[in-house]
């Protein structure tokens, strides 16, 4: 059947799921009246219509708190806008916890949310639990946690109040049309081919769920998520069961129960989930069961259900489903502007949080098609986090049978994926073996996080408190700073940059002068054109037309594109991503000049090799480079070796080492020294919605130089408002030193929220744990603010008493690093 479709949009959103829908409205809601919505069948026929609808707000960083609540509030302005019921009831959510572990996680989320200022976590009692939910067993609970404010809806309900509310604001969205292709030219998406036709289009929205990485591979655009299968049941109805019945949790069993239409529903978040569609999903899949392996993965989860609501085991069961959804490599949806295509967004890989999302990342998504930028922090689920290795089907089968099961998971600090592991390696990762490494992964590299005593197991022992790793951390630590260590930091980012124009191109990317001598390193950040920060990496110079650049292990995707993006069509300048051409052998401590003036046989005094130098050495047989840098606070150096050479040049500096007393040191280590100086990273403590004056690194904003920089102008309206200084990054010293910060908890000062924690870890020679994050008051952020206050640290609801300091607590003028 001939279905007519338009010839021309200013954008295709494809897919008729919740999100698509979503998206839909709020382009349309923000004017773009010629919006087109494509469903290859009918509107939430994918994974939408057998979601189990729940509703909440309690999330673990403030980003997506603010996307639910806002999709919570849409509800009730759909049904007043459309007349379209969305089944919205606002119930409660409860959270049990009957291990120490989950109990100590519910309390420190319970903590941060409250911090957010959107929802309200109350803990509370096995006896108010009771209360709140009668049909539970209690007797061996510990407590749990409650918000009153979250629900439930019915997911097929919302989208149709979505797909209304398009549809009434000038959109077309039609079912039955399936895309065939993606149109590009030039870099840029033009629009979409169907089975129906051609439509031209400015934009093009992938947000095809189940089908989201097949999606992408049409336009040629990295989307990793696949398929899993996942449980419910439905009890019969009963008689007596409350339709207010709160939503209940309990993760310690990967269970959730809600009642739905006089029956109760179990669903499950198993570990070790079964991965679905490995051979692509049915393009006719629709509305559609699978058969699943009931026995094996649900059966266990309802048999802890009938001991934890023991009605179960007296009552009927009217139906056992299985059905599909579609899961990323780390349990975060993708969303944001492909790197790979000019104008191409993606939404998609929810992760089973589709309804309780939909309305806040519709909205989200709509603006950033708007004004080009995200509204909020949203690098976690940016789409150019993703490495296109990550969408291989063996890597991406492997992976989602895991991180299904993780959002019930204790959420540890530093846990660590165990799927779909040892993809990149170091050339030094077998030496590092050899020695007790334990490793952790990051962007696919396997990394040393800590090193074991010989005997000992190199794995880690997860828990809230100090860890089994502490105690050797401890003692890498003290190397770094009293004695002399070696981390392996081969997998930074390294980008070459040359080319006639490449020296004008940085100039105006960067904050900082880069145009320098050839040998010197500058330390700098890329802003946008709010001021806010896109990369924070160093600038090298080697060459009057070459540049040597240096990020972080996850951000090798965003920097390139934004790179590659500020670069103008007449200028002359070519980008090289040479990460895996160089391994980085970090050489730190008080004892690295001795050490490194032996080993190379190279000066390297501060008159002759200054901070900030790169010169080129002899490591054993290898010509490298050398960088005096130190991300731990101390005097170091950065060996840049070939990596067909590096194994060469780890057994020199071995061999040299074993005399001056070298260590080996893990990225733990690197980030509990990088702590207590107050060095950020990125992602935690600095992004885009974060300004170097906020984060009290104005030093790398040359606001003066001949060629001004992207972002210059708001850098200079924000210093001469003073609106920076009601929002500063403050260090944080715990007074107990027992207690352990991660990230997230709750800053207060005088008793009352003023922020929260961006990142945290234990401060071996501060002695406690030291945390980064924001105060953001309405009056200024002064030291006299921070000495004139009582502040105090919320660590899972008991108040630490904390230093602050805007300044580094060690070595505030960094005479170590460059002594």
């Amino acid at each position: 059947m001939s279905i007519a479709i338009p010839a021309r949009a200013s954008a295709v959103v494809i897919g008729g799921g919740v999100i698509g829908s979503s998206v839909a409205y709020h382009l349309a809601k923000l004017g773009w009246s010629d919006v087109v919505q494509l469903e290859r069948n009918q509107f939430s026929c994918g994974t939408t219509w057998h979601a189990a609808g729940l509703v909440g707000t309690m999330r673990a960083n403030e980003s997506h708190a603010r996307l639910c609540e806002y999709s919570m509030a849409v509800l009730s302005e759909l049904e007043a806008e459309t007349g379209q019921s969305t089944g919205f009831r606002q119930v409660g959510s409860l959270t049990i916890a009957h291990s120490a572990a989950r109990f100590e996680e519910l309390k420190r989320v319970a903590a941060m949310n409250n911090a957010f200022g959107v929802t309200r976590v109350d803990m509370v009692t096995p006896e108010e639990i009771k209360s709140l939910y009668p049909y539970l067993e209690t007797s061996d609970l510990l407590g749990g946690s409650w918000v009153a404010q979250d629900g439930t809806a019915s997911p097929v309900d919302v989208t149709q109040a979505f797909v209304k509310g398009a549809r009434g604001r000038g959109a077309q969205c039609i079912e039955g049309v399936r895309v065939t292709g993606i149109t590009q030219a030039n870099g840029r998406v033009t629009g979409v081919i169907t089975d129906q036709g051609e439509i031209q289009a400015d934009y093009v929205v992938n947000c095809g769920g189940l089908w989201g990485r097949e999606i992408g591979q049409m336009a040629g655009v990295n989307v990793p998520l696949h398929a899993c299968e996942h449980y419910y049941a439905h009890t019969e109805k009963l008689d007596d069961l409350p339709a207010n019945l709160p939503v209940m949790r309990d993760h310690d069993k990967c269970a959730y129960y809600r009642e739905d239409a006089g029956s109760l529903l179990i669903g499950a978040f198993e570990p070790n989930a079964v991965s679905w569609g490995q051979h692509g999903i049915p393009l006719d899949f629709a509305f559609e069961e699978l058969e699943g392996h009931m026995d094996e993965q649900f059966m266990p989860v309802l048999e802890a259900a009938m001991y934890r609501v023991p009605m179960l085991q007296d009552v009927g069961w009217r139906s056992f489903f299985c059905g599909p959804e579609s899961f990323t490599p780390d349990d975060q949806f993708h969303m944001g502007e492909a790197p790979e295509l000019k104008n191409f967004y993606v939404a998609c890989g929810l992760n089973s949080v589709g309804i309780q999302t939909s309305g806040g990342l519709g909205r989200a998504l709509a603006d950033w098609m708007d004004k080009g930028h995200a509204p909020m922090d949203l690098w976690g689920n940016d789409v150019r986090r993703m490495f296109p290795f990550q969408s291989t089907q063996k890597y991406i089968e492997e992976r989602v049978t895991e991180t299904l099961g993780l959002l019930y998971d204790n959420h540890y600090p530093y846990k660590q994926m165990e799927t779909a592991r040892n993809l990149r390696h170091s050339p030094l990762h077998e030496k590092l073996a050899e020695r007790n490494a334990c490793f952790g992964e990051a962007a696919g590299w396997e990394r040393p996080n800590w090193f074991a005593p010989q005997g000992v197991t190199p794995e880690y022992e997860y828990s809230f408190g100090k860890q089994n790793w502490f105690e050797y951390n401890a003692a890498e630590h003290k190397a770094a700073r009293e004695g002399v260590v070696l981390f392996d930091q081969s997998s930074f980012s390294k980008y070459l940059v040359q080319g006639r124009d490449a020296c004008r191109v940085l100039q105006r990317v960067s904050s900082a002068d880069v145009d320098v001598a050839p040998g010197k390193m500058v330390y700098t950040h890329w802003l946008n054109e709010r001021g806010g920060i896109e990369a924070d990496l160093t600038v090298t110079r080697i060459a009057e037309d070459q540049f040597w650049i240096v990020s972080g292990a996850s951000q090798t995707i965003k920097d390139l594109h934004w790179l590659k993006m500020n670069i103008g069509e007449d200028e002359f300048c070519c980008v090289s991503d040479i990460t895996n051409a160089w391994a980085v052998l970090g050489v730190m401590g008080p004892g690295s000049r001795d050490l490194l003036s032996e080993t190379l046989n190279h000066d390297m005094s501060t008159p002759s090799f200054p901070f900030g130098s790169f010169q080129p050495v002899e490591l054993g047989m290898s010509r490298a480079w050398a960088a005096r840098v130190s991300y731990v606070g101390e005097l170091g150096w950065e060996l840049y070796v070939p990596v067909d050479q590096a194994r060469h040049g780890f057994d020199v500096l071995w061999e040299k080492g074993e005399s001056h007393g070298l260590k080996l040191a893990g990225m733990h280590t690197l980030d509990s020294c990088r702590m207590e100086k107050k060095f950020v990273h990125y992602g935690h403590d600095v992004a885009d919605q974060d300004t170097p004056l906020e984060c009290g690194m104005s030093f790398v904003c040359a606001l003066d130089k001949a060629v001004p920089f992207t972002g210059r102008d708001a850098i200079l309206k924000q210093k001469e408002s003073g609106s920076f200084m009601r929002k500063r990054l403050v260090q944080f010293l715990l007074q107990d030193p027992e207690a352990m910060l991660y990230h997230h908890e709750p800053i207060l000062r005088d008793g009352v929220i003023v922020g929260h924690l961006t990142s945290g870890n234990y401060g071996h020679t501060l002695g406690g744990s030291v945390g980064l994050g924001y105060v953001e008051v309405e009056e200024d952020v002064t030291r006299d603010y921070l000495e004139s206050g009582s502040f105090a640290i919320d660590v899972a609801g008991d108040h630490i008493p904390a230093k602050a300091s805007l300044s580094a607590l060690y070595d505030p003028k960094a005479e170590r690093m460059r002594g």
